[in-house]
């Protein structure tokens, strides 16, 4: 190379540097507007399967937001009520809050809907109970409710309706208790019936009020895309019941075989992914058992949930 072109690529050689690094830069930039960072949060429910159901991921059995830009994003409360006398799930998709415990008792203080209903759900809370302050701190959530949250109804209502909140509020990850406070006032009973509730209460203390086959997620009103995950806990023999998909027709979509972690008497967890396929727009999922004796459905259970259309 001669000295006159080693010098002409010497001054060349900055130049073509700098652009380089233009080209990068700007390069970095576009990948960022185009969402290829591997940062930030996760996508808003629902619960957390919601398990539920936090409001920081989208549980199982729940569909996903749209990822159009114009999508508002969601939360998914998963409320618990009664069916016939024990707990039953439904679950909601809502504008983003970032309160969804709070928010969470505010829908199930103002029970079920119309559509909950038609599906066989119920509450024990008295109509005109409010939410008058809920504090979390640690694994301890602290919930101060109105007067008429101890008003009327026998034991079946009081211990019903405790059963009720503690779930609610314990199906989020980071609550293990509930403590009750009566316009700000710690409850040691409640009511005319003395629920003695001067402990934190957990989940443990009201197993009772879980059916034989609790399905949590998902609940009635879910948006479900394929696959769906059926989680909950069972009390059947062998811990072996089954899982049907029908449409709003009644036509089968799809059966399976669930196996919990253990059988009657003891209760056993189970997670199981449904894969399906359909063009509906709503249908049902049915739980049961099947009588040893005939072969009879026992402990049947109806969600009815819409299929994401994504």
């Amino acid at each position: 190379m001669t000295r006159r072109a080693a010098a002409g690529l010497g001054r060349l050689l900055p130049l073509l540097l700098i652009a380089a690094a233009v080209v990068i830069v700007a390069g970095a930039a576009l990948l960022a507007a185009c969402g290829g960072s591997t940062g930030g949060s996760s996508p808003q429910p629902t619960a957390t399967v919601t398990v539920t159901a936090s409001s920081s991921s989208t549980p199982s059995g729940s569909a996903s937001p749209s990822s159009s830009p114009s999508a508002s994003p969601k939360t998914t409360l998963r409320l618990y009520f009664l069916r016939d006398e024990k707990l039953g799930v439904a679950e909601r998709r809502v504008a983003h809050t970032s309160m969804p415990a709070s928010a969470s008792v505010k829908a199930l203080l103002a029970g079920p809907t119309a559509a909950e209903r038609s599906a066989g759900l119920t509450s024990a809370v008295p109509a005109d109970t409010k939410l008058l302050g809920l504090t979390i701190s640690g694994t301890a959530a602290q919930v101060n409710l109105s007067e008429a949250f101890a008003s009327g109804g026998g034991s079946l209502s009081m211990t019903a309706r405790v059963a009720e909140v503690v779930y609610t509020l314990t199906r989020f990850p980071t609550v293990r208790s509930v403590e009750f406070l009566i316009e700000g006032t710690p409850v040691e009973a409640l009511g005319g019936e003395g629920v003695m509730l001067g402990e934190a209460q957990r989940r443990a203390d009201w197993r009772n009020f879980e059916p034989a086959i609790f399905v949590q997620s998902p609940g009635v009103g879910a948006v479900v895309s394929s696959p769906f995950v059926l989680i909950g806990t069972a009390s059947v023999y062998e811990g072996t019941f089954q899982a049907r998909l029908v449409d709003s027709s009644g036509r089968r979509i799809v059966s399976a075989t669930v196996q919990a972690t253990q059988g009657a008497p003891g209760r056993g967890g189970f997670a199981k992914e449904i894969a399906f396929s359909t063009s509906a727009q709503r249908g049902t999922i049915i739980v049961y058992d099947q009588s040893m004796e005939d072969g009879s459905r026992q402990d049947e259970v109806r969600i009815p949930v819409s299929f994401s259309t994504d």
